[in-house]
């Protein structure tokens, strides 16, 4: 179905409940935030994602994005640790990732619009105009969703120390 091997569906069901977890947090907290149940959860869903995507990849960027997505999302979860950061540590946190949200949702996009409906997809050639469409539109949430959380953060900051 749609074109997916078992080890596909595997990194496909594997990582999808990381989409919904980091609308939820972003939605409830601003933010992903990686010390609750619901961050744990992404953490678990999108490790499993970026270390099965260099077994199904087949674009030729795949293991590119998901080497860089492990990375990000090791540093922010590892981040909020380093004491001697201060502040700047949840402001490094919420930009590595929000980097790892926005890097599994441009593949996702890209796969899903190229895989739907079964046998007749919406997309069929990477440089379609929906596709590219949908791509710089996930562009312009990042750098919208990002100055806000960036924002968000240091309204908090400050009214803590008031």
């Amino acid at each position: 179905m749609f074109g997916i091997s078992p080890l596909g569906w595997i990194h496909t069901l594997g990582s999808l409940p990381a989409i919904p977890l980091a609308f939820y947090m972003l939605a409830r907290h601003g933010r992903i935030t990686p010390r609750n149940t619901a961050g744990k959860l992404y953490f678990l869903s999108m490790l499993a994602g970026s270390l099965t995507v260099f077994l199904v990849a087949h674009q030729a960027a795949s293991p590119v994005i998901g080497a860089v997505t492990l990375l990000l999302l090791l540093a922010g979860y590892a981040i909020g640790h380093v004491q001697a950061l201060g502040r700047a540590a949840r402001y490094l946190e919420t930009i590595f990732l929000s980097l790892t949200a926005f890097l599994l949702m441009v593949p996702a996009v890209s796969e899903t619009l190229r895989r739907v409906p079964d046998g007749h997809p919406i997309v069929t050639d990477l440089n379609s105009p929906i596709l590219l469409g949908a791509q710089a539109a996930i562009a312009a949430v990042l750098v919208v969703g990002l100055t806000a959380q960036m924002i968000h953060l240091r309204r908090e900051g400050r009214s803590v120390h008031r």
